[in-house]
């Protein structure tokens, strides 16, 4: 039932106000008869009140004035102060502290006090004890600007929990969008290292064929051979990681392990098959990564060997892995061959997507020519010590 008149009324304002100010006058009106001026003298005044009611809502404190300037006038030709006669003020000062700040509200309301009292007791024509002409009219007018004040505190409340709700939403959305960016920009790097390594090695293991098919046909024939399991190599990561753009609740299409520094002597091997000679030297005692420092030491050690066959001539690339107390640093460094090749017309993303690799991890990356020839790649990786076994 409740709900039907807020809807009825939701629907029809005009219609609503109008019923509302046509009770407030007859509320108004009807206590002019206990004056002796009469009821009809009041009458004009009891319009007045009610007209400085229309804009209430846009001008709440200029209703406040209105009001008790008709409630001033009707007290000081002898009507006395009953509540019901100021019915007219208490809604306007509710108005005025709903709708404005707090203090605004409770300078209206000493204002319309300081406007009835004083005339209320210096007229002494309603034969009222003072007490009701000066108490009365505070404690009354009071009540309506705490209502007020209370409602205005309560939809400033609904509001923060609206704006907050809004934000919280709005904030998600954005973290959503930003991780499906960074997705976006892991698998594209998955995907540039992992077709850039098995191109690179494919082409060179190819050339190399085709350079000994004629006068060392055995040699040619194995390094075709592993030229087979470079591409059927290429073709498993590139299905793996083309695997992550869909969602499957297949179990026999659950991904294998992300490669790391387990899989360096095939990684190396794949490369002799191509005619680069990779040493690889160990410093410190060697022990396990997390599983993200691992793939990236992997990567960076695949993209830079990868770089090494496609930007030189070089024959031989030396990978570096130094353990220190919570930091592994690898190096991989060639000795630029005879005729270096000219860089990629585009600049390529090697060095971008090792970097990348790095900071992410929570290390970096540095990478330069050497000073007697050659290029080298070093990265730093955080690489924390296992943890100690507690004593029995």
């Amino acid at each position: 039932m409740l709900s039907s008149w807020r809807r009825y009324a939701d629907g029809h304002p005009h219609l609503v106000e109008a019923a509302f100010l046509l009770l407030a006058l007859a509320v108004t009106s009807r206590q002019y008869v206990e004056g002796d001026p009469g009821w009809w003298a009041g009458q004009p005044l009891a319009l007045a009140a009610t007209a400085g009611l229309l804009r209430r809502r846009d001008h709440p404190r200029a209703a406040v004035l209105t009001t008790a300037a008709c409630a001033a006038v009707s007290v000081a030709v002898g009507y006395p102060v009953l509540p019901l006669l100021l019915t007219p003020v208490l809604v306007a000062l509710y108005e005025a502290a709903a709708r404005t700040p707090q203090r605004a509200a409770y300078v209206s309301y000493l204002g319309a006090v300081a406007l009835i009292v004083p005339t209320a007791l210096l007229s002494g024509r309603n034969g009222q004890p003072w007490v009701n002409e000066s108490f009365g009219p505070v404690a009354w007018m009071l009540f309506p600007v705490l209502a007020g004040t209370a409602v205005r505190s309560r939809r400033a409340y609904v509001d923060a929990v609206h704006t907050r709700a809004e934000h919280a939403e709005r904030t998600r959305e954005e973290e959503a969008h930003r991780r499906v960016a960074e997705e976006r920009v892991r698998i594209a790097r998955e995907l540039h290292d992992v077709v850039a390594h098995h191109m690179a090695l494919a082409n060179a293991q190819a050339g190399t064929a085709a350079h000994l098919a004629r006068t060392h046909p055995e040699q040619a024939h194995e390094i075709l051979s592993h030229l087979t399991g470079t591409t059927a190599s290429a073709l498993r990561e590139l299905k793996a990681t083309v695997g992550l753009l869909r969602r499957s609740d297949d179990p026999e299409d659950a991904l294998q392990p992300p490669p790391g520094l387990r899989r360096l002597p095939e990684l190396v091997s794949a490369f002799g098959s191509a005619g680069l000679l990779v040493t690889v030297t160990t410093e410190g005692v060697r022990r396990p990564l997390p599983p993200g420092v691992d793939l990236t030491a992997f990567r960076i050690v695949q993209e830079a060997l990868t770089n090494v066959t496609k930007h030189t001539d070089a024959g031989t690339a030396d990978v570096h892995l130094a353990y220190a107390h919570d930091r592994l640093t690898l190096t991989v460094a060639d000795d630029g061959g005879a005729t270096p090749r000219p860089p990629a017309p585009d600049g390529g993303f090697g060095l971008v997507g090792m970097r990348e690799r790095a900071q992410t991890s929570g290390g970096r990356l540095r990478a330069g020519a050497l000073p007697e020839g050659g290029f080298s790649v070093t990265a730093e990786l955080p690489a924390p010590p296992p943890p100690r076994e507690q004593p029995q």
